[in-house]
C-alpha cells in the first residue's frame, strides 16, 4: 500500500506559514504533521500531494520524494490536516479499499486505486463514511494542541523505562524519566529541567546556557541555543538552529529563527528565518478576556479563533526592531520588517516595511539581498526556484 499525504484547498487557512511549505510540514509537538502520519503508517512508498506553486521548490529540496506524482496500486490518502490520536488511528487503520472518511464536507482519508490531483473535492465510486476525526482548521488549532502532541510524540518515540543520562554538575532535574537528551546536548550550570508537568526532549547539538529554566512539555531541536536565563514554559516547540532567550510560552518555532533577547512570546507561531529584536513582546490575552480574533488568508477577514489565548503568527523572514509590540491575534506576512513604538494589530501584508499605521512595500530586490545574506550565515543559499516563489508571493 502507498501512503499519499495530501493538502486540500484549506491550506490557505494556514498562511503565511504554508505559503512556503506544505501543511504537512507544519511543526507541532516534536514532529511535523507529515512525519507523525508517516510514523503511524509504515507504507511501502510515500507521496505528498501539495499546491502546484510549491512543487518545484519541494522537488529541488527533496529530489528523492514523490511530489504530486501518484504511484500505481492500492493507495491510502490521508489529509495533512488530520489531528492524530488513538481513536483516529484505529478508525484510519480499519478503512477498507473503496471507502473514504469525511469530516463534514472535507475528506479525512480515502482508500482507492485512483490517482487524485491536488484540490480534489470528490472521489467517484467510493463509499463515503462520516467520521468524528478532527481536522485542524488554522494555525490557532495547532498552537493549542502543541502540549498534547509533545506528550504523545514523547510516549510514542522517546519514552524508555530504563532512561538514563548523566547531568553536568549544578543542573537540576525534576522527573528524569520524562526527559530525553540526545547525545551531544550541552547543559550549563544552574539549568533547571522540570518535567513534572510533561516531557522534555532536547536533540543533539543543542546548548542550554546557565540559569535557564525549561518546564515541560517542551521540545528543543538540533543545534538550537537557549540563552542565559531563558524561561521556557510548557507547550513550546523549538525547531532546529534557533536561538531563544527571554520568556516563551505555548509557542512554536519552525526552524532557523531567533528570539535572543528579553521580551515575552506566548501562544505564537513563528516561521523560519525570523529575527525578533531586543524587547519585542506579544500580547496573548485581551484585557476584556474575550476570544481573540485573527486574520485568515482564506476568508480575507478576521475570524474568532475560539480561545481567549492567541498571540501572533509571523511568516518566514519577518524581522522586528527593538521594543516592538505585537497585539493579540496579529498575523504578519512573509518578509515584513517592522519597527517603532506603535502597537502592531490585526494584519500586516507580505513584504511590509515600517511602523504601525505607516507601512510601505519592501523592495523585492532588497528583500532578496537580505534573505541571501541571512542564509549564507548558515551555509545555505537562496536558489532561483525559491526566488521565483517569493516573487509570486510578493505580487511582483
Amino acid at each position: 500500500m502507498h501512503l499519499i499525504i495530501f493538502d486540500d484547498l484549506i491550506h490557505k487557512s494556514f498562511y503565511p506559514i504554508t505559503q512556503t511549505r506544505s501543511v504537512g510540514d507544519i511543526r507541532c509537538g516534536i514532529l511535523k504533521l507529515r512525519q507523525r502520519l508517516s510514523n503511524a503508517f509504515q507504507a511501502e512508498q510515500e507521496c505528498v500531494l501539495i499546491d502546484p506553486l510549491l512543487v518545484d521548490l519541494y522537488r529541488e529540496r527533496h529530489p528523492d520524494w514523490l511530489v504530486n506524482s501518484i504511484p500505481e496500486g492500492d493507495k491510502l490518502y490521508l489529509s495533512s490536516r488530520l489531528k492524530l490520536d488513538e481513536q483516529a488511528l484505529a478508525e484510519l487503520k480499519a478503512l477498507q479499499p473503496g471507502e473514504a472518511l469525511c469530516s463534514g464536507e472535507y475528506y479525512v482519508a480515502a482508500r482507492t486505486n485512483q490517482a487524485l490531483a491536488f484540490g480534489f473535492q470528490d472521489i467517484p465510486e467510493l463509499r463515503k463514511l462520516q467520521s468524528q476525526i478532527t481536522l485542524y482548521r488554522h494555525l490557532t488549532d495547532i498552537v493549542h494542541d502543541n502540549s498534547r502532541l509533545i506528550i504523545q510524540d514523547f510516549e510514542t518515540l522517546f519514552y524508555e523505562e530504563d532512561n538514563f543520562f548523566e547531568i553536568e554538575t549544578g543542573v537540576s532535574v525534576l522527573n528524569p524519566y520524562q526527559i530525553w537528551l540526545e547525545e551531544g546536548v550541552s547543559l550549563a550550570p544552574n539549568v533547571v529541567l522540570d518535567a513534572s508537568q510533561g516531557p522534555i526532549v532536547i536533540e543533539s547539538g543543542a546548548r542550554v546556557m546557565a540559569g535557564s529554566v525549561i518546564q515541560g512539555p517542551v521540545y528543543i531541536g538540533k543545534n538550537s541555543l537557549i540563552k542565559i536565563g531563558a524561561k521556557i514554559y510548557p507547550g513550546t516547540s523549538i525547531g532546529p538552529v534557533c536561538k531563544i532567550g527571554g520568556e516563551v510560552e505555548d509557542s512554536i518555532f519552525q526552524a532557523y529563527s531567533n528570539k535572543q533577547h528579553h521580551g515575552f512570546l506566548g501562544h505564537a507561531y513563528i516561521g523560519e528565518w525570523v529575527n525578533l529584536g531586543a524587547g519585542t513582546t506579544n500580547s496573548d490575552l485581551k484585557n476584556t478576556y474575550k476570544n481573540v480574533k485573527t486574520f485568515n488568508y482564506l476568508s480575507h477577514d478576521s475570524i474568532d479563533c475560539g480561545s481567549q489565548f492567541m498571540g501572533c503568527v509571523l511568516g518566514d523572514h519577518v524581522k522586528t526592531g527593538i521594543n516592538v509590540s505585537l497585539n493579540t491575534g496579529l498575523v504578519v506576512g512573509i518578509g515584513s520588517n517592522l519597527y517603532g513604538s506603535k502597537l502592531f494589530s490585526g494584519f500586516v501584508p507580505d513584504l511590509s516595511w515600517g511602523e504601525a499605521g505607516c507601512l510601505t512595500k519592501y523592495r523585492f530586490s532588497a528583500f532578496c539581498d537580505t534573505v541571501a545574506i541571512v542564509k549564507e550565515r548558515r551555509a545555505l543559499s537562496l536558489s532561483e526556484i525559491e526566488i521565483k516563489l517569493l516573487r509570486q508571493i510578493s505580487g511582483e
